[in-house]
């Protein structure tokens, strides 16, 4: 099929064969969000599901790993997917792992039953977007769960066997919070054990609800310096955290896309070496403070150090 929209995964399924099973976002509503506000949302049939498999078949592939796009493909209903995963295992057996992003809502839709039968065909990962672990926070982003509704969601997918894969952001609290947000966010995702976290850090875009809450006044965005910050605190308070609570360890991975910055690892073992990076970043904007990271109307990409 023609993939409509814009190519975007966790980095953990880098190697994943992508499978579109819906265009765009079934949600679609968080104010920092613009992957998808230029697509009507809609489920992609079984017929044009199935010859997206059949031709990477006939390819001569073999899978092992498969991600399900795009938006939150956990939210389709069930029976439907449950079809979608029984031709991915006539035609890819050896497949041993079908991942997927998800919200939080659609999973507490889901009975146990349900989620019982998708956890035993092969739904393993669930990327699900934490953002912040502050209330208000995810209230004003407009998320549509609480920290506690998340909390509930994991543990009912953990139950059967499937994992939580966090999906955070570093500026989402604003200018100013850098260290309570960072602290926050942490803590839950300490305490959920998340298998991995991605850091997409804080653009804003002009074309989201956060582009003109910025411009009146009801959004104070953070610099990139705070963002950086930010960051720096979030990986300590986690090692500590686990190392503390005797947890498993962690993948983390952080993007600051618009300075070309990155930074990966397993915590707590790696956390000297980010540390070190982030330090080196850390010390060349503090001579630029006020950087923001834009997108405006007036250009594709745009580093603004004012509103």
């Amino acid at each position: 099929m023609e993939y409509e929209g814009q190519i975007c995964r966790a980095p953990m399924e880098r190697a994943a064969y992508k499978l579109p099973v819906m265009v765009g976002c079934c949600y679609n509503k968080c104010r920092f969000c613009d992957l998808f506000k230029h697509l009507k949302f809609r489920v992609i049939p079984i017929g044009e599901v199935e010859a997206d498999i059949k031709r990477v078949y006939d390819a001569g592939g073999k899978p092992r790993k498969i991600f399900l796009g795009d938006g939150s493909a956990f939210a389709l209903q069930t029976d439907h997917l449950l079809e979608v995963l029984d031709i991915i295992h006539r035609y890819f057996p050896e497949c041993g792992e079908i991942n997927m992003n998800a919200t939080v809502s659609c999973i507490l839709l889901k009975s146990d039953d349900e989620l019982q039968k998708l956890a035993a065909n092969g739904v393993k990962h669930l990327y699900i977007g934490l953002e912040s672990g502050l209330e208000d926070v995810l209230e004003f982003m407009n998320k549509g769960n609480t920290v506690d509704q998340l909390k509930e969601a994991v543990k009912r997918i953990r139950q059967f066997g499937m994992c939580f894969d966090a999906h955070i952001m570093t500026g989402s609290a604003g200018h100013g919070r850098s260290t309570e947000n960072a602290q926050a966010t942490a803590a839950v995702l300490a305490e959920l054990e998340a298998s991995s976290a991605t850091n997409f850090s804080m653009f804003i875009h002009h074309e989201t609800p956060l582009y003109n809450d910025m411009l009146e006044g009801r959004f104070d965005a953070a610099s990139e310096y705070e963002n950086l910050l930010e960051e720096r605190e979030l990986i300590s308070v986690i090692s500590d955290r686990l190392i503390k609570n005797g947890k498993h360890s962690m993948k983390y991975e952080g993007f600051h896309d618009f300075i070309s910055f990155h930074v990966w690892g397993v915590l707590p073992r790696d956390r000297e070496k980010m540390q070190i990076k982030l330090d080196k970043i850390i010390s060349e904007y503090s001579a630029k403070k006020d950087v923001r990271s834009i997108i405006g109307p007036d250009s594709k990409f745009e580093i603004k150090s004012a509103y």
